[in-house]
């Protein structure tokens, strides 16, 4: 596709991106719940061979959907590094988001690929292989479905419920930071689970809020952040500034955002 292409046809590639998402998630899911071999990457998060498989898979049917378009993939930047330098569209990847989750037989991982044009999200699909919940972008908004021949819903975040608002918070988090999170952005419930699935359940309208006062990087929001903003939602730094990708000088690493859903 051209570089002219609209900001709509290019959300529209997430109905594409989907089917690579839940093709790479049948080659996943049989490793999930396994005595499965954990290594250490150089920053000491875990890595499977069900990471590996399923990236390998998605190269692959990215390479052969959409040739032109260069990918940065999580388990291929790890080993190999980021370029220096990235054009204005390219494709973020991360084969299994919330890797810890996978590990310990949590429901809560993702498969996950963004396209990014000119610094933003502008299409996705991320998908739940233990549930087979699907979330992607289309032309005419978020998308949800919950298997690969499944009737499409539409996926709309719902206004902010004053004084029941969800807040989503990783496993991690201790309960001080936890509660210093609730009275800064003003949620009254909190529940903690893992991987890109926090933003995803914000875009279908089931949660409210996530705040990250940590690091990231950018293959872990891409995917969900083009579906919650395709979803009526939003994604910005903490002071409400854009949150912007393609950031090589600094090795696609995230600072602190907000995945917010429908205003008050």
């Amino acid at each position: 596709m051209s570089e002219t292409a609209t900001t709509e046809n290019l959300a529209d590639w997430g109905r594409a991106l989907a089917r690579i998402t839940e093709e790479a998630a049948t080659v996943i899911l049989p490793f999930w719940r396994t005595e499965l071999a954990v290594a250490q990457k150089a920053d000491e998060s875990p890595v499977t061979e069900a990471d590996r498989a399923g990236e390998r898979l998605i190269l692959q049917r990215l390479a052969e959907a959409f040739p032109d378009v260069t990918v940065i993939s999580e388990e291929h930047a790890s080993e190999f590094g980021t370029p220096d330098a990235i054009g204005s569209r390219f494709f973020l990847v991360d084969p299994v988001d919330g890797t810890k989750a996978f590990v310990r037989g949590d429901p809560n991982f993702t498969v996950n690929i963004g396209l990014i044009d000119h610094g933003v999200p502008v299409a996705g699909a991320v998908c739940a292989p233990a549930t087979g919940e699907v979330w992607y972008t289309t032309a005419a908004g978020a998308t949800k479905r919950m298997g690969a021949d499944a009737p499409e819903a539409a996926a709309r975040v719902r206004p902010w419920p004053t004084g029941r608002a969800l807040g989503l918070i990783s496993h991690t988090m201790r309960e001080e930071k936890a509660a210093e999170l609730a009275a800064e952005y003003g949620f009254d419930l909190r529940t903690a689970m893992d991987s890109s699935i926090k933003m995803c359940r914000i875009a279908e309208g089931s949660a409210d809020i996530y705040p990250r006062h940590g690091p990231t990087s950018e293959w872990d929001t891409a995917a969900a952040h083009a579906v919650l903003v395709a979803a009526g939602g939003t994604f910005t730094q903490p002071d409400g500034s854009p949150f912007v990708y393609g950031k090589a000088d600094q090795g696609f690493r995230n600072g602190w955002f907000v995945a917010r859903g429908g205003a008050a």
